[in-house]
């Protein structure tokens, strides 16, 4: 009679019953993640993070846009709705308006981004850009849906004739929404260019130079 080759108190390896021991060890059919792969999930996250917190941001932009936006005066003569001013510029000024507030936005966005993450790399520009962009358009909302009544012939009909009232917040320029995106990425590379970390530059030897403690050959016989 011979003796049982795993004991009673020891499990054997090959078991599919077997519970997996705790501590959270890996297990042996499992492929372990590479740098590569951790890398690119911090990058991700990070970029997703940016994304997210520029679109919020952009109920800022459109507060401040709504802020300091020239408005349209508009009058009525009961008849029709004209400019009270045809010769005013407010259209154009409120365009520049959001122009500049973007750029600024994008240009502290891209400082912020570099300050905490002192790296360059695709994903801070990819979130840079998306971000700028989705704050954009919620700027644009926010402005529009805050700002003068989109019914001008229902608001000339409420104030009455002879009265300036103003005319909805319009961005007649649609190329704006494409400012801050653009300030975030230029700033954000200038700033990885100029104080972003180097790349070890390699060291070449001379031709003629010896690895230290190597044997020197004897000279060859002509």
């Amino acid at each position: 009679m011979t003796a049982p080759l795993t004991p009673p108190h020891r499990p054997s390896p090959n078991d599919p019953w077997q519970i997996p021991p705790k501590g959270g060890g890996s297990h042996p059919g499992m492929p372990l993640e590479s740098p590569e792969e951790v890398d690119l999930r911090a990058d991700l996250r990070r970029a997703a993070l940016i994304t997210v917190l520029m679109t919020v941001a952009g109920v800022a932009l459109g507060l401040l846009w709504l802020w300091l936006a020239p408005r349209v005066p508009l009058v009525s003569d009961n008849q029709a709705v004209f400019l009270s001013d045809s010769e005013g510029e407010q259209a154009i000024g409120a365009d520049g308006t959001f122009v500049l507030l973007a750029l600024a936005f994008g240009a502290v966005a891209a400082a912020l981004v570099f300050w905490f993450f002192r790296r360059g790399g695709i994903a801070p520009v990819a979130g840079l850009a998306l971000g700028g962009l989705l704050g954009s358009l919620v700027a644009w909302g926010v402005g529009v849906w805050f700002g003068p009544g989109r019914d001008v012939v229902a608001h000339a009909r409420e104030v009455g004739k002879g009265v300036v009232f103003d005319a909805p917040l319009e961005l007649h320029a649609k190329g704006a929404l494409l400012a801050w995106a653009l300030a975030a990425m230029v700033v954000h590379l200038a700033l990885t260019a100029l104080f972003g970390p180097r790349d070890p530059e390699p060291e070449w030897g001379s031709w003629g130079a010896q690895a230290p403690g190597a044997t020197p050959e004897p000279p060859t016989k002509p």
